[in-house]
This record gives C-alpha cells, sequence and structure tokens, in this order.
C-alpha cells in the first residue's frame, strides 16, 4: 500500500494555538510540503528499483531491503515521534525530522554499496517518523476547531495521497532520465528549501509537561520487526530449520516479548496495551495488519513484472501506474460517503474482496502479459479496493477510544499497516524468489511475482474472514464488544 493515503487522527488535540506570524496559507504549504515527502518516499523508489539493483548489484531478496528499512523504522518509531512533538515542541521535531530525512536522502543518493543505501534509508525512516506526526499536530494546533480545522486536515490527507499517488511517474522520469539516484537525491532541494521555511516561520508549540518519551519500546519494537524480517528472508536460500533463518526469527519474537514486557509496566507507554481490551482496537489493527501485508507490495511487484518481464522503460513504468492511483485516491474520497450508507464494515469487507478479486486476476500474469489484460484491469481492481478498505477500518477502530485516545488509536492504525506491510513484502519476496530460482529465465520471474500476488490474496482473505467474525458493525457493539 504505497500509495495509501495517510489515516488522519480525529481533530481531537489539545488547544495549544498561537497567533502565528506567517499567513495560513504559508504554515499549510510547509507542513503539507514536508508530509508530501515523507509519503513521497514510499513509493517513488519501487520503479527505480530494477536500477538500483543494476547500479549496486544487488540480489533478488536483498531489493526489498531497499523499501523495508525504510517502512520498517517509519512504522516502527512514528508513534514515538508523535508523542516527542508534543513534548519538546512541534516545530523542533519538524526541523529535526526533516534536518535527519534530508541529510539521509543526500547520504543515499550518493551511496557506492548496498549497505550504504539500506543504512540511509533506514535512518531516512527515523526522519520521516519523527517529521510526519508533527506535520498533522502544527495543523490541528495552527488551525481554530471548525471549518478551518476540517478543510487543513482534508488538504494535509489529499497530499499526503497525491504524495503516494504520483511516486511511480516520479520515479520514472527521475530515472529514465537522470538516475536512480535523483529519486532520493531530489529530496534534498526540496527539504533544504522547507527547512528554511519551517525555521523562519514556524510557531513553536506544545503540550506534554511532565510526560516521558518511551524511548525502549520504540527500539525494541523496532529491532524486533527488523529481525523478523531478517529470518523470513533467510529461509528462502537456508531453509526454515537452518540456524541462520531460526535464530533471527526467535530473538526477534523475544524481542517483541521484550517489547510487550516493557510497554505493561512503562509509565506513559509508546503502545498502551489496555486499549487492545477494546474489540474494535484489536480486531480493527489485526485486520490492518492482515490487508497491509497483502497490500502494500502490490507496487513492489508491479514495477519488476512490468520492467523485468514486459520491458517497459522506467518512465513507461511509472506512467502505466497512473490509473491505479488515481483508482486508489478516488477509493480513499468516496468511501466516507459509502460508508454512511453501506456502514463501516460492509465497504471494509467489500473493498477486501474488490482488492483479493484483483490480486488474484494478477497473479494470472506471464510472459506474454498486456497492459490492458495483464496490468491494468487488475491493478484498478487492487487500487480501489485498497482505497475503500483502509478508511472503514480506521473510522471503527477508533468508534470505540475514548476522545483523548483517539490520536493514539489512529497512529496504531497506520503502524499497524506499515508493519503489516513490512512482513508481508518480506515473506512475499521469499515466496517469489524461491520459485524464481527454481526455474529459468523470463517465465520464471513472471511465475515468482505472479506467485506472490495469489499468495497476497490469501493473506487478504484472511483478513476478510477476521472482518468479518470480529470486527463490530455499530457502536453499540463497540460498547459491549
Amino acid at each position: 500500500m504505497g500509495g495509501m493515503p495517510p489515516i488522519a487522527a480525529p481533530a481531537t488535540l489539545p488547544e495549544t494555538t498561537r497567533r502565528m506570524a506567517a499567513p495560513a496559507w504559508l504554515v499549510m504549504l510547509l507542513v503539507c510540503a514536508g508530509q508530501f515527502l515523507v509519503v513521497l518516499d514510499v513509493s517513488v523508489v519501487n520503479v527505480a528499483m530494477p536500477a538500483i539493483r543494476t547500479g549496486l548489484g544487488l540480489s533478488e531478496l536483498g531489493l526489498q531491503w531497499i523499501v523495508n528499512a525504510y517502512v520498517i523504522t517509519f512504522a516502527g518509531f512514528m508513534l514515538l515521534g508523535g508523542r516527542a512533538a508534543d513534548i519538546f515542541g512541534r516545530k523542533r521535531i519538524f526541523v529535526l525530522g526533516l534536518a535527519l530525512f534530508t541529510l539521509a536522502s543526500l547520504g543515499g543518493g550518493l551511496a557506492q554499496q548496498p549497505w550504504q543505501l539500506i543504512v540511509a534509508r533506514t535512518i531516512q525512516g527515523v526522519g520521516a517518523a519523527v517529521l510526519s506526526p508533527a506535520t498533522l499536530t502544527i495543523l490541528t494546533t495552527s488551525f481554530p476547531a471548525g471549518p478551518a480545522r476540517t478543510r487543513a486536515i482534508a488538504t494535509w490527507t489529499a497530499v499526503g495521497a497525491g504524495g503516494g499517488a504520483v511516486g511511480g511517474l516520479v520515479g520514472g522520469v527521475l530515472t529514465e532520465y537522470l538516475s536512480w539516484r535523483w529519486v532520493l537525491l531530489i529530496n534534498v532541494p526540496v527539504g533544504a528549501l522547507v527547512l528554511a521555511g519551517a525555521v523562519l516561520w514556524l510557531t513553536e508549540s506544545r503540550q506534554g509537561a511532565g510526560r516521558r518519551l518511551d524511548v525502549p519500546g520504540a527500539l525494541l519494537v523496532t529491532a524486533g520487526l527488523a529481525l523478523v524480517a531478517y529470518g523470513i528472508v533467510q529461509t528462502e536460500t537456508d531453509g526454515w530449520t537452518s540456524a541462520s533463518a531460526l535464530l533471527p526469527l526467535a530473538a526477534g519474537l523475544v524481542v517483541i516479548a521484550a517489547f510487550l514486557a516493557v510497554e505493561a509496566r512503562a509509565k506513559a507507554p509508546l503502545m498502551p496495551l489496555g486499549l487492545f481490551r477494546l474489540r474494535s482496537v484489536y480486531s480493527a489493527n489485526g485486520a490492518m495488519v492482515l490487508a497491509g501485508a497483502a497490500m502494500f507490495s502490490m507496487w513492489y511487484f508491479l514495477s519488476l513484472y512490468a520492467q523485468n518481464v514486459l520491458g517497459y522503460r522506467p518512465l513507461e513504468a511509472g506512467l502505466s501506474f497512473i490509473p491505479h492511483s488515481l483508482s486508489i485516491v478516488l477509493g480513499s474520497k468516496i468511501a466516507p460517503r459509502l460508508m454512511n450508507r453501506l456502514g463501516a464494515k460492509t465497504l471494509a469487507v467489500t473493498g477486501a474482496v474488490i482488492s483479493a478479486s484483483g490480486m488474484a486476476w494478477q497473479g494470472a500474469m506471464d510472459v506474454h502479459g498486456t497492459y490492458l489484460g495483464t496490468i491494468l484491469g487488475p491493478g484498478i481492481l487492487m487500487a480501489l479496493g485498497a482505497g475503500l478498505t483502509a478508511t472503514p477500518i480506521a473510522a471503527i477502530a477508533t468508534s470505540g477510544a475514548d476522545p483523548a485516545d483517539q490520536g493514539l488509536v489512529s497512529g496504531l492504525i497506520n503502524t499497524s499497516r506499515q508493519m503489516g506491510g513490512a512482513l508481508g513484502l518480506s515473506v512475499l519476496s521469499t515466496i517469489a524468489a524461491s520459485r524464481i530460482e527454481a526455474g529459468h529465465g523470463l517465465k520464471a520471474l513472471a511465475d515468482g511475482y505472479g506467485l506472490a500476488f495469489h499468495v497476497g490474496s490469501v493473506i487478504l482473505l484472511g483478513s476478510i474472514a477476521l472482518m468479518v467474525l470480529a470486527l463490530p458493525r455499530r457502536r453499540a457493539d463497540v460498547a459491549h464488544g
């Protein structure tokens, strides 16, 4: 779900608005530019993957870490970033996150070895996790409650959707006419300009006296997720019974258990475990993890198939995904209206069924694929279904929480989506690589990518089953769940 719009937390944050020296439109421009960069970098590298692999000599499995290094740290530190903005000041954290993100982009663009690029993408993810929550909080504390704030949040959401939607096209243009390095280097001048504007014109605000940062929690959940993902990847080359796979898998599970123990005892936990007693929270987050595991990898494998099998140039691949991007934005935009007619649970299930049918169709790809039948048709179904699914799941998750916790619950949904996506990419990449290694030539590539989509559709069916069985249908169900 690299192109999926971010899910905005409800506008119930503490009121700490100060009169801004800069006009409202300038605040909006700076904040949305920062969010645009963060979301863009989830998807912009997908089209550049074949060029990156050739340029740095990456393996089929190693390639996924260019995506996962960013996504895992983004997910693991996102909740910590939101709390840091409240405690230390929204402007200060915005500037810090953007500076870290911009410098890491420079390092990634100049990388000469695979490990250098992966380290840069990891640091980028940390910067994005610090930056992204601050962008929304600055908006909600800079605009008064009511229509002005609603319009600001809607603009923020639309910009996030646009960043994900144009990522493939931007990546294709830069890779085709400059170099894959520019999918990262382009962040440097833009980031520096926004950074200068933020320092000059944003006004500081904070609301976190007496609160603490749960740094151990963020480090543990990120390390645990990374170890599990690494262990899954090792199974392709060494098998599930090998020490190189079992040790990181076991270590990852131990670290995640340690994270849960820390959260249970922390005075200001990153993830208050008590929230998961609510049926709405645990069912929605579980469904989102599975949906993210299936949907997130769509752009990754489509980009590889279009270029490695069908022979598309980077720009052609980017252009070919425009209908997909428009479909996911359309689904996200019409979801609130459909929720009023169908109900959130029904819409979430319907969207996931549409996406699963697209994945099953996409899995039939072969070396003789055509744009209309092999990329456009199934791609529109996958993307439209993804857009229809995320909003109702987020609405259900927040519907049962206290108003004071709704921002946190919305953050948890975003975190679950990213974490599911990271683990899903590891699993599906390993499955695809296993099929590719067993064959020869373009047919093996097509078969491997197709198998990834078929397995993704099965994972999505698991998410659908969880939605049907566990998601509450009405607010009353939440209260008594």
